[in-house]
């Protein structure tokens, strides 16, 4: 490995005993904005520079995402030095947490990753349909056969996830010891408010989703002229403004000050807050991969995070 893909340490995911490398891979490009060769390339590129989490859901690109991986994890003689993530609740043929779509949703995804079992199984969204009760206890018969080692939620609210952890608790059934969600210097509010708290008091690792705000604090998009090249990242237009271009200058000047591009910088933001396990990244291709994965572990000063926090307040 050369010294410009220096490993950064694990963290930890909450208590789950998982270590991973902070930077992993958001496999919803894949069979989307990215075909199979290059979903090919940005693993190899993510695992040859220490990555190990790998994030993505059975319904993206169809299951698409899901088989182009697979395809790759055949490949590796070392299935147990990853970290497979995957989430489950929005494929049409297995919609919802019932007992019966968590059963089915999770063997599907195992055929299609091509693996024995999921490091970390993600409810996506809120089902409030199905009881609690009924989606913890699938999931613990999931567990008990090795199929899935730990549980997570994405996009739940606060009180759904206390909620959660409340029932698993009362019922001794599996409990969420992870999250994922979105949280970069465009979007804060939520987190911080909300689920944030939660996490930290009750000791959950946090992966970040979109930390560069839909490629918006890579500085791909200045005025209402640059238009995303697919859908998958127009969210960027809305943070086009006053407001962004604050955010992007602030960036610049930082940059320019530890000799790093600025979407490695908003990264390190978020990295440097306390509880984030991870970040899951975008990616199109091997270099798109490289652009924003640290030379070394990056660390701001207090002041530099300090400037950023008050340009985003």
């Amino acid at each position: 490995m050369s010294p410009e893909h220096t490993t950064p340490p694990r963290r930890q995911i909450g208590t789950t005993g998982i270590g991973v490398f902070p930077y992993g891979i958001d496999g919803s490009v894949f069979g989307w904005t990215a075909g199979f060769e290059a979903a090919i390339d940005v693993l190899d590129e993510f695992h040859g520079a220490g990555g190990t989490l790998i994030s993505t859901a059975d319904h993206y690109a169809g299951g698409r995402s899901e088989v182009m991986i697979g395809a790759w994890l055949a490949r590796q003689p070392e299935r147990e030095r990853l970290v497979l993530a995957t989430k489950i609740g929005r494929h049409p043929d297995t919609p919802g947490l019932s007992a019966r779509s968590i059963r089915a949703a999770v063997d599907n995804s195992l055929e299609r990753l091509r693996t024995g079992y999921l490091d970390l199984l993600s409810f996506d969204g809120d089902h409030p349909e199905t009881p609690l009760e009924e989606s913890l206890t699938a999931v613990a018969d999931l567990m008990a056969s090795g199929k899935v080692r730990h549980l997570a939620v994405s996009d739940f609210s606060g009180a759904r996830l206390i909620e959660a952890r409340a029932v698993a608790g009362s019922l001794g059934l599996p409990f969420p010891e992870a999250v994922f969600a979105e949280y970069n210097l465009m979007e804060r509010g939520h987190f911080e408010a909300e689920i944030g708290p939660i996490a930290r008091t009750q000791q959950l690792g946090v992966v970040a989703r979109l930390p560069l705000a839909s490629g918006y604090l890579r500085g791909d998009f200045r005025t209402r002229d640059d238009q995303p090249s697919s859908p998958m990242f127009a969210g960027a237009v809305r943070y086009i403004g006053r407001r962004g271009n604050k955010v992007l200058r602030t960036l610049e000047t930082i940059s320019h000050e530890v000799g790093q591009n600025i979407g490695r910088v908003a990264i390190a933001w978020v990295l440097s807050k306390p509880g984030i396990s991870a970040v899951v990244i975008h990616a199109k291709d091997g270099p798109a991969l490289l652009d924003v994965m640290p030379a070394t572990e990056l660390h701001l000063t207090r002041q530099q995070l300090a400037r950023l926090d008050r340009v985003t307040d």
